[in-house]
């Protein structure tokens, strides 16, 4: 597998909210076209991806929070919230997700995904966890989406095993290209290096298995797309 490995914005660069700089730099990145679509991993700001939907780690109350959800809503502005209560009053079950606007943040759409809380892996965490992806990856083909920008959904506070995770993330991610080859990108953004080496591993591992049929062949470095 073929990965650029560069330097990242610096915090400074991160709290000015430099686009220009954010799209001159490189970062760590992967990339395969799979189905007529392109998977991306790097590691970045969600908030910062200029995409068509951001998908959020969303709560089942679609009450902000911590971590990714926080960060959405106070960079994309009360505009997302506002939305989210109006159209959904009853919160959002875990394994689902649903769709807003995206306030001031550089896309059309907010995906808010509920994913589960680990719990040892004995309450259909994976399944909920699978659930979450496939809903997020259907809205975004619905709303004619041709780029989203995904988190590691359930990596953090709610403690789902990362090397699991991402090959829960990765496979939902190849079905999804592989059903309705929409969108045409999907991007992984890792909080950090080590989500990025797992989410790298599994991603060289899951390519392994495609069938020839299902790839072009295409792997390489994204230097120049826009990153945080």
């Amino acid at each position: 597998m073929n990965c650029s490995i560069s330097g990242n914005l610096t915090g400074e660069e991160t709290r000015a909210g430099s686009l220009a700089n954010a799209r001159r730099r490189r970062i760590t990145s992967c990339v395969k076209t799979i189905h007529g679509g392109t998977i991306e991993l790097i590691q970045g700001d969600i908030t910062l991806q200029r995409v068509d939907a951001i998908v959020n780690a969303a709560n089942s109350r679609l009450a902000g929070g911590g971590g990714v959800d926080g960060a959405i809503h106070r960079r994309g502005g009360a505009e997302i919230m506002r939305d989210t209560a109006s159209l959904y009053s009853d919160g959002c079950p875990t394994g689902w997700a649903v769709i807003s606007a995206a306030g001031k943040l550089d896309a059309k759409h907010v995906v808010h995904a509920v994913g589960p809380v680990w719990n040892g892996g004995h309450r259909g965490e994976a399944a909920l966890l699978a659930a979450a992806y496939r809903r997020s990856l259907e809205l975004a083909v619905g709303h004619q989406c041709e780029s989203i920008a995904l988190p590691a959904l359930s990596t953090g506070a709610y403690r789902f095993p990362m090397e699991e995770a991402a090959r829960i993330a990765l496979a939902e991610a190849v079905e999804c290209l592989k059903r309705h080859g929409r969108p045409r990108l999907i991007r992984f953004v890792l909080f950090d290096a080590a989500a990025h080496e797992v989410f790298t591993a599994e991603f060289a591992r899951l390519c392994g298995e495609l069938p020839s049929g299902g790839d072009d062949g295409t792997m390489g470095n994204s230097g120049d797309a826009v990153h945080a």
